[in-house]
């Protein structure tokens, strides 16, 4: 034992006096090389970076309209309005996306002004709450409709929505409102919105707030298309054109939406005619964008299946933070009908989702409607695919297809 002890005091030393301090590595035999000691690497694997994606999905419905039939329904024993059931049935499907816009085509210039409907409207306040409760966050507000009762009726509907905490856009109430970009950022991703309309049924704009609607002149959409497309990752044009009651947009309607998503746009819903109109997926520079026409009414007590079906749109859209891009993946629609039902006496009005209503009939479930009114939602359903296609456009998986 001693022995040992001394032979290894010998080699430390031996070490220390020939400059050796390296300690032998006890290698496997595996390692060893022409009797030599083979150096060992640890081989690393790089760290795999996660992409970094997300996905948000924004909801879109055409117009609202208000009549006198709608207000009588609505209208409480205590002389208050509530329009909440307007939109039960199709609630789901407007708090399933991300961000929801609708087009409220009527001033609520207040009491004093008397509640009215076609050719002058002027709606209850209880709508704006209505809209508020079954998920909407954007009301349009850029119609024909929106000086029905003048400027002040204008002013008045803005801050009604304002103080049910909904977002507008296409009406304003000064200079610096109107040019202030409207944009929301929704889990990083910057949308921004802006809405024009044809025009407002000849009445003048006044002459100290010429800011108070954006109509639809090309050269400045197209030039505020521009201001914006660097400041936003999407960029959604309302445009409230087209013919009433036509299904199809005009010649002219087709040059524009062409040119307004060439200059920056991503996609284009529109409203006004009160019917649905056919949608397209238009390619522009290898990049997907979307119009649709016309998104027919939403809610109104107007006559007719095609001015009672409507829907409600969702457009997917996915950005690549790394790469600084974001594309439409998919648009999906549901359509719906705006039915007039007696309940307690009365006539109200609610949204069904078609579909949907046609498989509650059958089941039994269905409150109001009976299997006598399946003739009807079964031809809404049919025109309405004939006429938009496929209820779910796949357009891509992820951003780098």
């Amino acid at each position: 034992m001693k022995r040992k002890v001394t032979n290894l005091i010998i080699l430390i030393l031996f070490q220390l006096l020939t400059g050796c301090t390296t300690t032998p590595s006890i290698l496997s035999p595996s390692a060893q090389v022409d009797g030599k000691e083979a150096v060992q690497k640890t081989i690393v694997a790089p760290e795999q970076k996660i992409p970094h994606i997300e996905t948000i999905i924004l909801t879109a419905t055409g117009d609202n309209l208000m009549h006198n039939t709608q207000y009588w329904g609505a209208q409480q024993n205590d002389g208050s309005y509530n329009f909440n059931s307007f939109f039960t049935p199709v609630e789901h499907l407007i708090k399933a996306g991300d961000y929801a816009s609708t087009n409220f085509e009527a001033p609520m210039a207040g009491p004093e002004a008397g509640y009215s409907s076609y050719p002058l409207f002027n709606s209850p306040d209880a709508i704006a709450d209505a809209f508020k409760n079954s998920g909407f966050d954007l009301v349009v507000t850029a119609n024909n409709h929106i000086l029905d009762q003048g400027y002040k009726g204008a002013l008045r509907t803005l801050e009604v929505l304002k103080k049910a905490s909904l977002d507008t856009t296409g009406c304003f109430s000064s200079p610096e409102a109107q040019n202030t970009p409207f944009i929301k950022t929704i889990r990083g991703i910057k949308v921004g919105y802006i809405a024009y309309t044809y025009g407002v049924n000849g009445i003048p704009l006044p002459k100290n707030a010429p800011y108070l609607v954006n109509i639809l002149n090309p050269d400045k959409v197209i030039a505020d298309i521009s201001s914006l497309r660097p400041e936003v990752d999407i960029l959604i044009l309302v445009l409230h054109w087209g013919e009433e009651y036509s299904q199809h947009p005009t010649i002219q309607q087709k040059d524009l939406a062409r040119k307004f998503l060439e200059a920056g746009a991503d996609a284009i819903l529109g409203s006004h005619p009160h019917v649905l109109n056919p949608l397209e997926v238009i390619n522009i520079n290898d990049k997907k964008k979307f119009v649709i026409y016309s998104m027919g009414n939403f809610i109104s007590a107007q006559n007719g299946m095609e001015r009672n079906s409507g829907i409600v749109l969702n457009l997917e859209f996915e950005k690549d933070f790394d790469a600084n891009n974001t594309i439409l993946t998919q648009v999906s629609y549901v359509p719906t009908y705006s039915h007039p039902y007696r309940s307690n006496g009365r006539l109200q009005y609610r949204v069904v989702p078609v579909l949907d209503t046609i498989q509650q009939i059958k089941a039994g479930t269905e409150p109001f409607l009976t299997t006598q009114d399946l003739d009807v939602l079964e031809k809404v359903l049919e025109q309405t695919r004939n006429l938009l296609g496929k209820d779910i456009i796949q357009l891509s998986t992820h951003s780098n297809s």
